[in-house]
């Protein structure tokens, strides 16, 4: 096996069990350079073996951890024991009918650059680094035994392939898909999947704790769902007992599927759906001097990487400054980042600053992150992508 050797000091991350290898940290490989996506052995300066490895020539993480234990062998038993134990991991939630959930959540499962979702009978899987998409076809292999499925869907279209050099693929991996569009239960609305083109694997399976904590507070309210897409948060406050939910999206299609939603659970009389850059639509309504209260923001990622933190800080603090302006005096702001490089401490001061410069008053009522079945590895906190705050806006 070939070997890649840490410099001198570099290796307190990796005993502290972090599964990145950046390629500032590393000496030349030795042994001859790896093929990408081959195992390697991450050796310390002294020659002690500390972990083994998906190399990467061309990523700035040129190594991503397979195995603490060097001893293991990486080989096809080794990812069915991983797939097991996450699997087992979400309980019923990997087999019982209906239901929608992430099976597999890369780092945080041992299983760097692996993404499975589960909806229904459908996987949907991303091979997002070297070391997976050299693993791929055993994966998708070992998925089709472990679980009830009908069909893998691959949707590794994602920009972060080719900082590994992998161009996108998307498409049918194994079996047939049984229909275009797939649907699934969450809390008791149905909700349709677009996995072939709708964002991430098609649904926003992170959210499901957070929707349900709206559909809690929204009895009564007047809701604002922006950036809603297909509608999921706006069901969610219906279900709840919202007096009436105004959705805006950009895309007219998800806007579309989202009025679709709502009429499937019944709430057609209570909604109404705009296609509008919300920006622009917040300040429109500004002008017209509309108030809601409760409002939703959960934008994209305005940030993809460290040197992209201020200017997405200023539009994460432009939509909560127009949305502090349209909140009724104790209504609720539900404001999210799911930019990882924009952290909570820094999420929770752009909110301040934004209520702030409104004139508004506003406390922390709920701190909010991912899903459970998206956990966080604690020694990869990168693993906590999403945040979000409610407020309480005087």
């Amino acid at each position: 096996m070939k070997e890649i050797r840490l410099r001198k000091g570099r290796d307190a991350s990796l005993r502290r069990l972090h599964p990145w290898v950046f390629s500032g940290s590393l000496h030349e490989p030795t042994g001859g350079s790896p093929e990408d996506g081959e195992t390697v052995r991450v050796i310390d300066a002294g020659g002690n073996a500390l972990a083994l490895a998906a190399w990467s020539s061309r990523s700035r993480i040129r190594a991503r951890v397979w195995s603490f234990d060097t001893s293991e062998v990486i080989d096809r038993y080794f990812f069915e024991r991983r797939l097991r134990q996450a699997i087992d991991r979400r309980g019923g939630q990997a087999t019982r009918p209906g239901v929608a959930c992430r099976l597999v959540h890369g780092e945080s499962d041992g299983l760097p650059g692996l993404i499975v979702d589960r909806y229904d009978r459908v996987l949907v899987c991303q091979f997002l680094a070297a070391g997976t998409e050299a693993w791929k076809e055993e994966v998708a292999d070992l998925l089709m035994t472990l679980l009830p499925v009908d069909c893998i869907h691959e949707r590794s279209d994602v920009g972060v392939r080719e900082l590994e050099g992998l161009s996108p693929r998307r498409g049918l991996m194994r079996g047939s898909l049984p229909e275009a569009r797939i649907s699934i239960i969450e809390h008791g609305a149905q909700y349709f999947v677009d996995i072939e083109t709708g964002h991430k694997t098609g649904f926003y399976l992170d959210q499901v704790a957070n929707r349900q904590l709206a559909r809690s507070l929204a009895s009564g309210c007047r809701v604002l769902n922006c950036f809603c897409y297909t509608g999921a948060f706006g069901v969610a406050a219906l279900q709840g007992g919202a007096s009436h939910v105004t959705s805006i999206d950009a895309s007219e299609a998800a806007l579309r599927l989202a009025e679709e939603h709502v009429d499937r659970n019944g709430f057609t009389d209570r909604h109404v759906a705009i296609c509008a850059n919300a920006f622009q639509q917040l300040r429109r309504f500004r002008e017209e001097g509309r108030h809601f209260d409760m409002i939703i923001l959960d934008p994209p990622k305005f940030a993809d990487s460290r040197n992209q933190v201020n200017k997405a800080a200023r539009a994460y603090k432009d939509i909560a400054l127009q949305a502090a302006h349209l909140l009724s005096p104790g209504g609720l702001l539900m404001t999210f980042s799911c930019s990882g490089a924009i952290d909570m401490p820094l999420f929770q001061k752009i909110t301040a600053d934004a209520l702030l410069d409104a004139g508004r008053f506003g406390q922390v009522r709920h701190w909010l992150h991912q899903h459970g079945d998206h956990p966080v590895s604690l020694p990869f906190p990168e693993g906590l992508y999403l945040k979000g705050l409610v407020c309480l806006v005087d």
